[in-house]
């Protein structure tokens, strides 16, 4: 009776065994998409800067806003000015890529090399797994027809406002209260750090941007307005009269207006100096590597109070 029961368990386990073997053959005949069709099924990948789980940074993928894989290369838009129209809405050559088996070997120009574990995790998102720093960043594709370039420029209106090595103003209404805002000539947003710093100079309008004397250094906010995508608040914090609230609407790529509620005061600033991040070889502009600009999870640090203002 005992050997009985010995063959019986036996035949029960390696049917067990069997059944499970079976199961996993299933799974494994399933079609799946290769790394190359998932990575080229959509033209632009939007970098959501905000999910990033893990303690590390990887360098490219901190500055870009989308990224595009093109027959082994990268390209990558890490300016606001002119997203949408450089590279005709990928941006600019970055580098090269290798993928294989879910793997993906980045060459960056600049940056060097990362490899990625890469897990679709929908449709239309993509996880790049970092294990050499243990983070990971989530990626939404998206074709350029689709994408909307308008909510990303807007919505990282700080990052404009930091591509370019200052910004000098060009008009002052002739309505408007006289107010202290009236000396200042050159505005400059500077990238790194805490994210958050301004610089102001009452030099003389057309001096060199190298030539600027900086008088003041404080603490700046971008706040939204409610249900106007295209309106900003600006709040600079200037200790010694207060803080200088405004609103601040695009005109250009090149060129702001800022309304000061308090004074009805009208100015128009345009940008000196155009940043031009990680592009290699010629350029117009100032080229900037890793350590000037990174994106991050950005709350206001100055309170933009939208009191007695134009638009209701």
């Amino acid at each position: 009776m005992r050997t009985v029961k010995l063959l019986l368990s036996f035949a029960l386990i390696a049917t067990l065994f069997t059944s499970c073997y079976t199961e996993v053959n299933i799974d494994d005949d399933e079609p799946r998409i290769s790394i190359n069709q998932l990575l080229s099924s959509y033209e632009l990948w939007y970098v959501d800067i905000n999910s990033t789980k893990g303690p590390g940074e990887t360098p490219f993928l901190q500055k870009a806003f989308t990224i595009s894989f093109r027959n082994g290369v990268i390209y990558a838009n890490n300016n606001i000015v002119g997203l949408g129209d450089n590279g005709g809405g990928f941006g600019i050559d970055v580098g090269g890529y290798d993928a294989y088996d879910m793997i993906l070997d980045v060459s960056h120009d600049i940056d060097g090399f990362d490899t990625f574990d890469v897990f679709q995790i929908n449709s239309n998102t993509i996880e790049l797994y970092n294990p050499n720093n243990d983070t990971s960043y989530f990626l939404e594709g998206y074709q350029r027809s689709n994408f909307d370039y308008d909510f990303v420029f807007y919505d990282n209106i700080h990052y404009f406002l930091q591509e370019y090595e200052a910004w000098e103003k060009t008009y002052t209404s002739e309505f408007g209260a006289i107010n202290e805002f009236d000396n200042e000539n050159y505005l400059q947003f500077l990238a790194g750090g805490n994210d958050s710093t301004f610089q102001s100079s009452q030099d003389e309008n057309d001096t060199a941007v190298n030539n600027l004397i900086w008088d003041y250094t404080g603490i700046y906010g971008i706040g939204d307005v409610s249900g106007d995508m295209y309106l900003k608040t600006l709040t600079l914090d200037y200790d010694f009269f207060n803080n200088e609230h405004f609103e601040l609407s695009v005109i250009n790529d090149g060129k702001i207006e800022l309304f000061h509620p308090s004074s009805e005061t009208v100015y128009e600033f345009e940008g000196r100096g155009y940043i031009q991040y990680l592009k290699n070889g010629d350029t117009k502009g100032k080229v900037k590597t890793s350590v000037d600009k990174k994106r991050k999870f950005r709350k206001n640090k100055v309170d933009n109070p939208r009191e007695n203002t134009r638009f209701k």
